[in-house]
């Protein structure tokens, strides 16, 4: 069993998310309205959101369960769990945590998402995701390799 953070399996997930990110951007090059008019941006936007969702929510459980945090109620507060244990700032996580309802929603089909909203939302996103990958990666230089946070 391992008792500290995975550098390899966390160094996936983020070149996965930088991945995403880069084909995201390709997306958000075209317009508001030329995505949401187009069956194939559309949907390429919500499945690339939630494939960045779900790498973010196993890194975090990850972190969490190697960690000396106390346990999340869901994978939304899995954030506010991280910030309390000063893997980000509170502000950081309090906006970046309902990223995880709307990938519940674009995957569960709860309700219906109004398209330019959507596309607003992963436009503003984006940076989050970067910027969230900085914080993980700051784990390391401030933990090691071999140790807990």
């Amino acid at each position: 069993m391992k008792t500290h953070l995975d550098r390899e399996f966390i160094e996936r997930k983020l070149q996965a998310i930088a991945l995403y990110i880069r084909r995201l951007h390709v997306v958000l090059e075209s317009s508001d309205a030329d995505i949401r008019d187009d069956f194939f941006k559309l949907h390429t936007l919500e499945r690339l959101i939630q494939l960045i969702v779900d790498e973010i929510v196993d890194i975090n459980t990850h972190v969490i369960r190697y960690g000396d945090f106390s346990v999340p109620d869901d994978f939304q507060s899995s954030f506010l769990v991280l910030a309390e244990g000063g893997v980000f700032p509170r502000d950081f996580a309090e906006r970046i945590a309902p990223t995880v309802g709307l990938r519940n929603r674009l995957v569960h089909r709860y309700e219906a998402i109004d398209p330019i909203l959507l596309i607003r939302m992963a436009r503003a996103e984006s940076g989050d995701f970067r910027e969230y990958a900085e914080y993980i990666l700051r784990l390391f230089s401030f933990y090691g390799e071999n140790q807990n946070p």
